[in-house]
């Protein structure tokens, strides 16, 4: 069972390091003028709930298998992703919005926020892939 867990966690894994890349690579575009603000919000934010879903199914999936440690590592950035959906302004297209994403600087706070996200599932897939192959020798 144990082994499972791991194997969904390192799937999720994967699909939200290439979500992350996707990210980086679309407001890198958008930073460089190759699309416009309103094409890329609306790109980005088609993938803000699926990040969402998947991040928080692996942070309950951790606290319902027992494992704590990873548990509590998953949740400060799954308890980010939900303030972060929560607290979209209500004129707002969603999380990204392309009146204001020029605005204060949100293009480099979004770009930073996508590169500490890659870091941190690029840390979390070789802990799942860690915790799976040790899972599958002890059973």
């Amino acid at each position: 069972m144990e082994a499972v867990v791991f194997i969904f966690s390192l799937l999720d894994c994967c699909a939200l390091i290439f979500l992350s890349v996707y990210f980086i690579i679309t407001l890198s575009d958008l930073e460089c003028d190759y699309i416009n603000a309103r094409s890329c919000c609306s790109k980005l934010n088609k993938w803000v709930i699926p990040e969402l879903i998947g991040h928080t199914i692996v942070t309950l999936l951790m606290l319902v298998s027992l494992h704590w440690f990873i548990f509590l590592l998953n949740l400060p950035v799954a308890t980010w992703n939900i303030y972060r959906f929560i607290m979209v302004p209500s004129g707002n297209m969603g999380v990204f919005d392309p009146t204001e994403i020029h605005n204060r600087g949100q293009l480099k706070s979004h770009m930073k926020e996508a590169m500490i996200k890659l870091g941190f599932h690029l840390l979390c897939f070789f802990m799942y892939l860690y915790s799976m192959i040790l899972a599958l020798i002890n059973d």
